[in-house]
């Protein structure tokens, strides 16, 4: 193997370490947010009978989680439910806005 091959290999290798540390560094500063994302737009967990990401199939599910930054789950400005109720998103499933 060449010298230029050889430091290109090195040179691939370092960028795909530094990112999978930016990427570790990055998911410890996110939490869990149940209730928050839109139909099909989840990061994982939707509930009995899904696989995982993007298989939430309504607005807002309860047992949908998406990752948020840390600290701004119950934070998060949500719009009202039908019956004027505040949504608010959550660090644990809740039993609202679940599929029929």
């Amino acid at each position: 193997m060449s010298n230029v091959m050889k430091s290109v290999a090195i040179a691939g290798a370092v960028a795909a370490a530094m990112t999978a540390q930016t990427t570790a560094a990055d998911a410890a500063s996110k939490e869990k947010c149940y209730g928050v994302s839109l139909a099909g737009a989840n990061d994982c967990a939707a509930g009995p009978g899904t696989t995982c990401a993007g298989t939430s199939v309504t607005d807002y599910q309860g047992n949908a989680w998406t990752l948020v930054d840390a600290g701004t789950c119950e934070e998060i400005e949500l719009p009202e439910m039908a019956d004027g109720t505040e949504r608010t998103g959550s660090l644990e499933a809740l039993d609202r806005d679940l599929p029929a």
